[in-house]
């Protein structure tokens, strides 16, 4: 369940600031003092000492450009150069918060004012002809409802305490604009007590979703299907049953809708319905 090895084609590629005897896509390594990314964040960064930037400063390298073409800028007031620069801020300043199950109070107000300026830099979203923007598989930097220390954010969930040891692996959303399909993807890590080895599996939460306006998201669940892995690999998939809609807590009523705030090639933003901000980079 490891992350890519690098944040590949995060950011739009902006003019050539070094000579580069590769072929494209070019990259750049920016410098971040005291910036810590640690394993258990599994976001993959790769430490570089090729390039000095800052004297006595940890390299994170970033790749700029990648396969797919740089989006083109949008919003007013935003060339590429600042959204570049505004990206690389919001993923420095959510990259080491696993997700957000490790954020503090401060984090979750650094996150917001980063999310915010880029935000307001890249204008506002309009899906209603580019729907295609959403398609495609994403994994989840950071959801500020984590760091309510429950699996379900500020929704009921599975608790992070020792009680239920739950290890939380990457996190997806994979959305077809097509068939309209929507699956968030959880792969997690259940103890068990010794000498048994612990469970690993993959939850996955399809939904419907259409689109509401010009950028918000509604998403109707239809079921869960659990996949398991490692010593269980052999077990075929299954489904979870659903309860009626009568025995359906109000807390789960079944549909959830949230607002695409910034989105290109390989970046999401989104404002969930009870206030939780996401970040997203293409899979």
């Amino acid at each position: 369940m490891a992350a890519s090895s690098t944040f590949s084609s995060l950011l739009p590629s902006p003019p050539a600031l070094l000579s580069d005897h590769r072929s494209p896509p070019p990259s750049i390594r920016y410098s971040f003092s005291s910036l810590t990314v640690p394993k258990s964040s599994r976001l993959g960064f790769t430490v570089s000492e090729r390039r000095n930037l800052a004297a006595n400063s940890s390299l994170v390298e970033v790749s700029i450009g990648g396969d797919r073409d740089p989006p083109p800028s949008s919003g007013s007031g935003g060339d590429d150069k600042g959204i570049a620069l505004l990206k690389l801020k919001l993923l420095s300043v959510v990259s080491g918060l696993n997700r957000g199950l490790v954020a503090s109070v401060d984090d979750l107000q650094r996150a917001e004012v980063a999310a915010k300026e880029l935000e307001t830099a890249g204008g506002p979203v309009d899906l209603t002809d580019d729907l295609d923007k959403l398609q495609g598989k994403w994994r989840l930097l950071y959801s500020s409802a984590f760091s309510s220390r429950s699996l379900g954010g500020s929704r009921p969930g599975l608790p992070t305490g020792r009680l239920i040891p739950v290890t939380l692996g990457q996190v997806f959303q994979r959305i077809d604009v097509f068939s309209k399909d929507f699956d968030n993807i959880a792969e997690v890590e259940l103890g068990a007590p010794w000498p048994f080895p612990p469970l690993e599996a993959t939850a996955t939460l399809a939904h419907k979703f259409e689109l509401l306006g010009t950028c918000k998201i509604k998403i109707t669940f239809e079921k869960t299907t659990v996949k398991t892995s490692g010593n269980l690999s052999q077990i075929p998939p299954f489904d979870i049953p659903r309860l009626p809609d009568s025995f359906r807590p109000s807390s789960n009523p079944g549909t959830g809708d949230f607002e695409v705030t910034y989105v290109d090639d390989n970046l999401r933003i989104t404002r969930g319905d009870r206030g939780e901000l996401r970040v997203f980079v293409i899979a």
